[in-house]
């Protein structure tokens, strides 16, 4: 969304509103920064006590009473002595502390009725341009991101150019958190995290563990199926091998810190990728074995900030299933296109058919011939090409040591996730001085790509429970089949089908408790189990089963049979319409 974007504007009015609203109702506030972000806009107050829900319908109010005035939006520019003591006097510290950064000698500010603000605009002509708004939560931020500075209360509202959008957009939302994977994580016994053992550490649970080993199962029989050798790698390593990377000069924020052991400094890795080089350098390489493909299920540790983990989402250690591909030059195209290939099937299968594709190009700072970023890139962009995906070009946004494809997902609700990515690297060929022998007897230095399909598993798991809603296909649902005998008679017979699903890998429960028979189907239905087998006295007779599928389906009687060949039908074609 460009600054000139028309709701980017709107939606940056709509925040100065809001501004101007608590001031009004709250005088002593002091007020930081309030731009558009992608959904809406936000701002930042410093204010002692917290908001509540009747303050937000309070400022929605005074908000509907700004926009029925109408007031101008004005600009003007001023010196920046001007500004200064404009805020000054306004005892606005967040303001004059901007003012500070700032080298021009004049600044832009703008006001509507009793708000000024420091800011660059643009804004609407007036407040009365604002026709759909609604405030929607309070969360806490850092002054600046930085967790040294003070806490201030972040309030986060949208705008659209009518109420239908808006409703519209607020019905999404409502959806969305019906699907919230940290709700629905607890409600199915999937994961969940402790403050005793830290923030963004997960401990998955006997029901998410069993989906996770499916999904890993899949991941590893179909890297084998195209080449792929699996490897592991240790998690932690001495520092000099992240200087040589170039992680320590580079991604040095994002890593945890030194940890003596035996007098030598080792840091726990935040990356795979050098571990694979070493596999790589253990012994000398002919061109004949290129190209050679490695993967891993390496789980790795990244420093973030506590305000931006997020559930499954956004975690401190994760499972990326990483791969590195050691190649010549001239295979590089056939990789790319195969890499691409693997990652839209692995999506395809778990259900994720849209997409939205990005190739970042070479950035101003880089490693590398211009040559060598050409060909890398073209090879990118023949690729997308080929596999007829539609695509944006982010020029200048390839990380320094190569261009790059990055792979977003679109969920059932439109909502788009990063997950995959594909990436030529130069740089760590060269800092490792990894080469291959030649057809001519020489040394020569081979092409890396480094390529996740999933991502890592936590991301890839939470944006699977969002967007299945925890109702998993029936390969992936951590029990496949639950039987709901009638009364305790029944559950002789409910056992020995249990042990003839169970010869047939089926993953199956057996609710044998002595309750009512709309419990036990609720409560199956709570658990979103695909299928429930109800056992009564007749089907004990025929020797057959009453087959509820999940959402109320009910199929009718079936022999064991049948029902197991159509059920193995749905895993093969892994329930993907």
């Amino acid at each position: 969304m460009s600054p000139e974007d028309p709701l980017k504007i709107m939606r940056h009015s709509t925040a100065h509103i809001m501004a101007q609203a608590v001031q009004e109702l709250y005088p002593e506030i002091k007020i930081s920064i309030g731009p558009a972000i992608e959904n809406g806009f936000y701002y930042d107050f410093d204010r002692d006590e917290p908001f509540r829900p009747e303050d937000i319908e309070r400022i929605e109010a005074r908000m509907v009473e700004i926009i029925k005035a109408d007031l101008p939006f004005t600009c003007s520019n001023i010196s920046k002595k001007e500004a200064y003591n404009l805020f000054k006097e306004r005892d606005e510290r967040y303001k004059l502390e901007l003012l500070d950064e700032i080298k021009e000698d004049t600044v832009t500010i703008y006001k509507q009725g009793s708000f000024i603000d420091l800011c660059r605009g643009p804004h609407l002509s007036s407040t009365g341009k604002v026709k759909a708004f609604k405030l929607l939560s309070i969360a806490g931020s850092y002054w600046r991101g930085d967790e040294k500075n003070k806490m201030l209360q972040r309030i986060y509202g949208t705008s659209f150019p009518s109420k239908e959008e808006l409703d519209d957009y607020l019905n999404r939302i409502e959806e969305a958190k019906r699907r919230d994977h940290r709700r629905l994580g607890k409600d199915l016994d999937l994961f969940s995290m402790d403050d005793e053992i830290g923030s963004g550490l997960i401990n998955w649970h006997p029901n998410g563990a069993m989906t996770r080993s499916v999904i890993e199962n899949f991941w590893r029989d179909e890297h084998y199926k195209n080449g792929y050798q699996i490897v592991y790698s240790p998690h932690i390593a001495k520092v000099n091998l992240w200087h040589t990377s170039g992680h320590w000069d580079f991604y040095r924020d994002n890593m945890y810190s030194p940890m003596d052991i035996d007098g030598t400094d080792y840091i726990i890795k935040p990356m795979n990728c050098p571990f694979h080089i070493k596999i790589y350098k253990n012994r000398l390489r002919s061109y004949r074995e290129l190209p050679i493909r490695w993967a891993e299920l390496g789980t790795v540790y990244r420093y973030e900030r506590s305000g931006v983990l997020h559930g499954l989402l956004r975690v401190r250690g994760f499972t990326q299933d990483d791969a590195h591909i050691f190649c010549l030059s001239d295979q590089l195209n056939e990789e790319i296109s195969r890499v691409l290939d693997f990652t839209l099937y692995i999506l395809r299968s778990f259900g994720f058919m849209e997409y939205e594709v990005h190739l970042s190009t070479r950035p101003d700072k880089y490693v590398g011939s211009v040559k060598n970023w050409e060909k890398a890139t073209e090879a990118l962009e023949s690729a997308i090409k080929r596999s007829g995906l539609c695509y944006n070009i982010d020029h200048g946004e390839g990380v320094f040591y190569g261009p790059k494809i990055d792979v977003k997902i679109k969920d059932s609700i439109g909502r788009s996730w990063q997950c995959s990515t594909i990436q030529v690297d130069f740089n760590l060929p060269e800092q490792f001085a990894i080469t291959y022998i030649g057809e001519d007897g020489g040394a020569h230095q081979p092409i890396m790509i480094h390529r996740a399909l999933m991502g890592s598993l936590e991301r890839f798991f939470g944006c699977l429970i969002e967007h299945y809603a925890g109702a998993f296909p029936l390969w992936l649902s951590p029990f496949q089949v639950i039987l709901l005998p009638i009364t305790d008679s029944q559950i002789p017979y409910s056992n020995r089908i249990v042990e003839e699903l169970k010869r047939h890998t089926f993953r199956v429960d057996i609710d044998s408790r002595n309750e009512k028979l709309g419990l036990k189907i609720r409560e199956a239905q709570l658990r979103k189990i695909p299928y429930m087998l109800i056992i009564g006295d007749r089907e004990v007779k025929s020797n057959t089963v009453s087959v509820r599928k999940r959402g109320d389906n009910d199929l009718g009687s079936m022999e064991m049979e049948k029902l197991i060949y159509m059920m193995k039908e749905e895993i093969e074609s892994k329930g993907v319409v």
